[in-house]
Parts: structure tokens; C-alpha cells; sequence
């Protein structure tokens, strides 16, 4: 599967929450190659803007063509763009070239300071009307069209531009339970709900869902998929915040790992084993290190998530037959030391770390109800061990 290129051209955030390095995380988690055409340089944090410092419109355009005339490109996100006089340099430049072109209208940023004078929100326009799509805020929409009523806004930047908008509501000023995001097109209004996420480390949202739509774009999808997919990652990384900051901090773009496809191949995400002895297998499970995120002993079941994401279940009947037909594997970096730490809380190991003729190390020990279960360390021979097949 061909990786999709990506280029982001869009002002530098030194916190790491939005702008060009909230684009780079969101482009890498989801599969495609991030290139950048910085705009500008801002020193801020989560509370506030603190300087900016354009970058001239020439070494914008140099950026750009450096991109394109190497690597070529699959879709284009833009982002905070600098000044009036970049913006117009890069429409002109970028009108020529046939692919998705996501435009994010960044004016202001999560913790309230301005990123775009008067002129430059004028001159936007431009980029505007090379967008594939168009992803406003609330205030963004309103302040683009100087309308009150939103889908009035949305349906006029649509006439205006001849391009899809999406309106972000997430900064409406309804603060209820549920938010929405509305894309507009001139024959057709999707929607997606959700529940609000009840977070002060949203810094980056809008970035980050631009960039993801680009991403999908780049890779094929059609725009309603791409969309839903980059609404999904920005809520898992909403979730998995770290809560550093001490404003609106940055999201968890690097905890979003095994949630959302890169390409087209099914994804292992979770495997349910069985047992007879509900008790007994939860508490062999968490001893074992798995982080436990559904119990529910009414149904005998319990979830667990390891430490890429992805979930392992046990399901259990006193009545069930269990046959040693599955291992399971959990791969682990400290091996020797977690077989060492197991086996003095009293982990029955049937036997320690060993090495093995494929290529990694395994230690072997059996739940309570007897499925075998593997700890193991394969590094790079896990997925590209010297007999691998051809591509």
C-alpha cells in the first residue's frame, strides 16, 4: 500500500500542541509521510501566544517546490499561513497541482490569541478557492462571513468558494452534552454527532482534524470517510491526554495507535479467551501486568488493554470446555526482568526465558484455566524475521 504524502503548510507551535507538530503526529500515526512548508515561528505554550515571526514568502514558496519537485505530494493541509502576502503566493502556486487540499482558516488559537491580522483573514479567500475542503470553527465561520446564523455562513463560504465546508462545533456556544459537525456541500448536509469531552487539553483539535482529513484523502478515501476517520482519531487523542500544561494543554496524538486503520489490511485488536473461573482469571491477568477496562462479573466478562492499545478479553462458564488449542503472546522490552518479577509473586512459569530458532526469546506459564500464555521479546524479527516473505 503506497504511502500517501503529505504536505503541511502551516506556522511552527513550540508547545507541540497544534500547528505543524500536532499535523507531523497526526500525519505519522496515521500512516502517511508528513512534509512541512513552515509559515511561521510562534513561541507559545497552553496559555498563550507569546511572539510570531513570519516566514517570508519566498522560503514558504522554496519549501513547497522542495517538497514537490522530490517526494511529489497526495494532499496538502494548510494551516496558520503567516501573512496576506503568503497566502496569495502559495494560492497561485498551488492552484496548478490536482490534489485534496484541505484548508483549516486558522485564526485564533485554543488559549484565545490572535494568529491573523485583518488582511491575511482577507486574503484566506484565495486559498479558499483552491480548498477540496474548508474546516471552520464556529467563530472562524462567523468571523469569515460576518454572519450571525452558522449554516448561513457555511452555505455562503460554499457559493463563495465552490468548496465542501465543515463546520467544527466543538467551539459553539452551546456548552450542552452533545456537539456535532456538519459538512456542507452545495447539494447535500452530513452530520456527525458526539458527546462532548469533558477536557482542558484540547489544544490542537483543529490541526490535528485537518491533517487527518488530508491524510485520508491522500490515501483514497472518499471525503465522508475521511472525515469520520479524522473525528475518531481527534477523540481517542482527546481521551488519551497527557495533561501537561497548565492551560489548554496538548492531546495524546502518540497514545493513538491501534484504533484507526493506516491502510487497508484487517486489524488484531482484541482476542477473548476462555476460562472456567472468573476471579481467577482477572486477577492472573492484571498480575500479569494488563490494565484492566471492562469488569463486569454479572456476565463473566472482563477486558483488558495492553500497552499498544490493543484489548485482550476473557469470557467465562463453569460449564466451558477448554482445549489448549491457542497461545496467546504478550511482547514485553524487559523480558529477564519481568519473568524474574513474576516468578517472586508467584507466577507458575512452566518454564524462563529461552531463546528460540525463529528468532526471539519466550518464557512460558498457563492461566487458571489453562490457556498457554507467552512472554516474549522479538524485536525487529517479529515482523521482518531474515525468511520473510517477498512483498
Amino acid at each position: 500500500m503506497k504511502t500517501p504524502r503529505i504536505l503541511i503548510i502551516a506556522g511552527s507551535d513550540s508547545g507541540g500542541g497544534a500547528g505543524i507538530q500536532a499535523d507531523i503526529k497526526t500525519v505519522t500515526m496515521l500512516g502517511g509521510h508528513a512534509m512541512t512548508a513552515i509559515t511561521a515561528v510562534t513561541a507559545q505554550n497552553s496559555r498563550g501566544v507569546d511572539a510570531i515571526h513570519p516566514i517570508p514568502a519566498e522560503t514558504v514558496l522554496a519549501q513547497v517546490e522542495a517538497c514537490l519537485k522530490d517526494f511529489g505530494v497526495d494532499a496538502i493541509k494548510i494551516g496558520m499561513i503567516g501573512s496576506a502576502f503568503t497566502a496569495r503566493t502559495i494560492a497561485d502556486r498551488l492552484k496548478r497541482l490536482h490534489v485534496p487540499i484541505v484548508v483549516d482558516p486558522v485564526m485564533v488559537a485554543t488559549s484565545g490569541s490572535t494568529l491573523a491580522d485583518e488582511e491575511t483573514v482577507a486574503a484566506m479567500g484565495k486559498l479558499m478557492d483552491v480548498a477540496t475542503l474548508i474546516t471552520p470553527n464556529i467563530p472562524e465561520l462567523k468571523k469569515l462571513t460576518a454572519r450571525t446564523d452558522t449554516m448561513a455562513a457555511a452555505l455562503e463560504l460554499v457559493a463563495r468558494h465552490k468548496s465542501p465546508v465543515l463546520m467544527k462545533g466543538s467551539h459553539d456556544d452551546d456548552d450542552g452534552e452533545s456537539i456535532a459537525d456538519v459538512l456542507v456541500e452545495e447539494d447535500n448536509i452530513t452530520t456527525w454527532q458526539g458527546t462532548r469531552i469533558e477536557t482542558q487539553h484540547s489544544h490542537g483539535t483543529g490541526c490535528t482534524l485537518a491533517s487527518g482529513i488530508a491524510t485520508c484523502l491522500g490515501r483514497g478515501d472518499p471525503l465522508g470517510d475521511a472525515i469520520a476517520k479524522a473525528r475518531d482519531f481527534v477523540r481517542i487523542a482527546l481521551y488519551e491526554a497527557p495533561g501537561i500544561g497548565r492551560g489548554a494543554g496538548p492531546m495524546g496524538h502518540h497514545r493513538v495507535r491501534m484504533d484507526l486503520g493506516a491502510d487497508e489490511m484487517p486489524r488484531l485488536n482484541q482476542v477473548t479467551m476462555t476460562g472456567k473461573d472468573y476471579d481467577a482469571m482477572v486477577a492472573f491477568y492484571k498480575k500479569l501486568g494488563l490494565k484492566q477496562i471492562v469488569d463486569s462479573p454479572d456476565n463473566q466478562y472482563a477486558r483488558f488493554e495492553t500497552g499498544n492499545g490493543t484489548t485482550m478479553s476473557i469470557q467465562c462458564d463453569p460449564d466451558a470446555e477448554v482445549e489448549d488449542f491457542v497461545a496467546i503472546y504478550f511482547e514485553v522490552d524487559d523480558l529477564d526482568r519481568r519473568v524474574e518479577k513474576l516468578t517472586r509473586a508467584g507466577m507458575p512459569f512452566e518454564h524462563g526465558a529461552r531463546a528460540q530458532p525463529w528468532g526471539w526469546r519466550e518464557a512460558r506459564l498457563r492461566d487458571p484455566a489453562g490457556n498457554t500464555v507467552f512472554l516474549y521479546k522479538g524485536g525487529e524479527n517479529r515482523r521482518f524475521p531474515p525468511w520473510r516473505t517477498k512483498d
